[in-house]
């Protein structure tokens, strides 16, 4: 089932001055309406205590939740989906925990990855990263812009081959400078953390992106 994925995704870190659900809230008070809440070194209960807070938050906004990496956390606070790792569950198991209905997400950095989540049928692609980024750790080879445009082209044979048309989100490190460019590499859409969670006025920063998108 084909699934309406947004163009700006916006993902929560672990900053010791604010909370998951206040960077969520300033982001869907920016317009952001597409939140992944990405939760590390937390155990079990502290972290689904987080994620029922931010499903609070987004449900009050209408704005989709998607969880990072765990989907046990997803089923029980009955968010949209997950967003899924190199080294996390696999999407199909994910697909048969969560249902037809939820959207999965899948990291690549690479065409083989891509691949790889093109035959485990994801509903969207997180790409990257684009550049350095302190966010993530374990980080993949920085692909920047020849990078993006080189993997996004490949898959444009993919799409014919198979008729298949999987969104493609460019991811890591991108700052409101870059997103022109970035675009135009041919990804369908950004994934934002610290250049909103990190600001000063967080839904100002939020709304800046969304509006160069439109």
């Amino acid at each position: 089932m084909k699934k309406e994925i947004a163009t700006l995704h916006y993902i929560t870190q672990d900053l010791t001055d604010f909370s998951h659900e206040y960077l969520t809230l300033e982001a869907c008070k920016g317009g952001v309406r597409w939140i992944q809440l990405r939760v590390k070194n937390q155990e079990y209960s502290a972290w689904l205590e987080i994620a029922k807070k931010t499903k609070d938050v987004c449900d009050k906004y209408n704005a989709v939740l998607i969880i990072n990496d765990n989907v046990r956390i997803a089923k029980e606070v009955n968010a949209h989906g997950v967003h899924l790792g190199l080294k996390d569950t696999n999407p199909r198991e994910a697909r048969k925990i969560l249902g037809d209905n939820a959207i999965i997400g899948g990291t690549a950095n690479t065409l083989e990855d891509i691949k790889k989540l093109y035959a485990c049928d994801v509903d969207y692609i997180g790409l990257g990263p684009y550049t350095y980024t302190e966010t993530k750790q374990n980080l993949s080879p920085v692909l920047g812009l020849h990078g993006l445009k080189n993997i996004v082209t490949a898959i444009s044979y993919i799409h014919l081959n198979q008729n298949n048309n999987i969104p493609i989100v460019a991811i890591g490190g991108i700052s409101i400078n870059d997103v022109g460019s970035v675009l135009n590499s041919g990804v369908n859409g950004i994934a934002i953390s610290s250049a909103i969670g990190m600001s000063a006025d967080k839904a100002k920063s939020a709304s800046d992106f969304l509006q160069i998108l439109a």
